[in-house]
Order: C-alpha cells, then sequence, then structure tokens
C-alpha cells in the first residue's frame, strides 16, 4: 500500500510577524516618548517635579512608567558619558550634574550674580539699547539724573560701550550696547528688541456717559422746585389774626 505523501505545509512567501513582536516593539516606542517627555519637562523645569506631577502633565499612564522613564534616561547618560543625571530629591526628580563638576558650575553662578542689575542700571541699558548711539546727557535728560556711575558699572560688566564721538561741540562720547548684551537676554540682534509699543502700559479705561449713573436724580415737572414754591407759614395761634405782610 502507497502511503500519500503529506502536503507541504510551509506557505510560500514572507512569514507574518507573531503578535507579540508587535506588542514588543510598541512597548519599546512608548517607552521611548515617554523617557522623551519626562526629559522635557524636567528641563523646562527649575524645580523637582514628582513623578505624579509628571504623569499627569505628560500623559504617561502612572507613576510606574515615569520611574521606567527616569531609568532609561540615567542609562542613556551614563552611557554617553553625560555630565548630568536625573536624581531624585524632596520626593521628586531633577536633573542635575554630577558632583566633580561644581568647581565649573560654581564660576557660571558667580558669574551670573555679578551680571545682576539694578533698577538704575536697567532703566539706563534700556535707554541705550532703544535709542543708540546715544550722549550721556541725553540719557540724564530722560532719567532727570547723572548716570556716570551706572554707565560705567555696564562697561564694566560688558553690557554697555563706547560706540563712538558725537558730531558736536566737544565731540562728547557716544555709548551702545555689545554682543554680551545680546547674549544676557536671548536677542538675535537689536532688531529683534520688542516693540516700545508692546512694553507701553495700556491707559485706563473711562466710562461712557451712559455707564455713569447721575449723582442727583433731576426734579419732575410735577415737584415744584424749592425756590419756585411759596415759603410755608405756620398756622397763628387761637385768637389771633395771620399778618397778610409778607416776611421781609
Amino acid at each position: 500500500m502507497i502511503e500519500k505523501e503529506a502536503p507541504n505545509q510551509a506557505a510560500e512567501g514572507p512569514q507574518p510577524v507573531p503578535p507579540t513582536v508587535e506588542m514588543d516593539a510598541e512597548s519599546d516606542s512608548a517607552q521611548a516618548d515617554f523617557a522623551a517627555t519626562v526629559e522635557a519637562l524636567l528641563v523646562a523645569s527649575d524645580k523637582p517635579l514628582t513623578p505624579q506631577k509628571l504623569s499627569q502633565l505628560g500623559e504617561l499612564g502612572g507613576v510606574r512608567n515615569v520611574r521606567k522613564a527616569v531609568d532609561a534616561l540615567n542609562a542613556r547618560y551614563e552611557q554617553v558619558g553625560g555630565a548630568f543625571r536625573v536624581a531624585e530629591i524632596a520626593g521628586g526628580y531633577q536633573i542635575q550634574t554630577l558632583p566633580e563638576y561644581n568647581d565649573v558650575v560654581s564660576r557660571l553662578v558667580a558669574a551670573r550674580k555679578e551680571a545682576r542689575l539694578s533698577q538704575a542700571a536697567m532703566e539706563t541699558l534700556a535707554i541705550v539699547a532703544y535709542r543708540q548711539p546715544v550722549l550721556r546727557a541725553d540719557i540724564e535728560a530722560i532719567r532727570g539724573v547723572a548716570c556716570g556711575e551706572v554707565l560705567r558699572g555696564l562697561m564694566e560688566k560688558s553690557l554697555a560701550r563706547i560706540a563712538g564721538r558725537a558730531e558736536e561741540i566737544g565731540r562728547p562720547l557716544l555709548y551702545g550696547t555689545t554682543r554680551r548684551f545680546l547674549e544676557v537676554f536671548g536677542l538675535p540682534g537689536l532688531a529683534d528688541l520688542p516693540n516700545v509699543e508692546q512694553l507701553r502700559v495700556p491707559p485706563p479705561v473711562e466710562p461712557s456717559a451712559e455707564d455713569v449713573a447721575p449723582d442727583d436724580e433731576s426734579p419732575s415737572e410735577d415737584d415744584p422746585s424749592p425756590e419756585a414754591s411759596p415759603a410755608a407759614q405756620a398756622d397763628p395761634p387761637d385768637g389771633q389774626e395771620a399778618d397778610p405782610t409778607p416776611a421781609p
């Protein structure tokens, strides 16, 4: 008896990918997206963010996914030799530099403290920025006070410079801003300064005549005014006639 050969079970063409593989791929993609989201939130925040807050803002689906994202970020930072890690601080997460870079970072912090400006320096620098090249006399005329020391301090911080001399009697100095000024205020160029009209505070809106209620209601025609009505006279006592002579 001849046995029949079993048909070839191998299907021709590419085999379909098992569902488990697709789920793993989707899971890896989701984890990468979660890690990128957590990283963006931590970079944009200046204070630690709790796992619950990160999950809520990033719509990450729970604290467990947040912790996995943090572990993935730290593993990637360590793999590429990054100078920072995601640290757990006061129940939240924050990106911090490694301790071996404290000396470098402290110099940056000290430089930022030196760059802090007083109110007088900010006002003077604003005039220089918008009116440059500008004379010291024009700056003092606008502010109403002497600004020699303030200008000297701005020049020491490399925020202002001598831009030339005016074609006037005595050839006074002209002042302008520096490249350091653009770096500190994050401006590509002077053309990107905010418009003065945008900085102007709008005047308060005055109510219209229809919105203002009159203080005193005008008398109606039926109610005579006190001046037009005759003076009221008291009734004379019993036994006396009223004096017909009007009172002066």
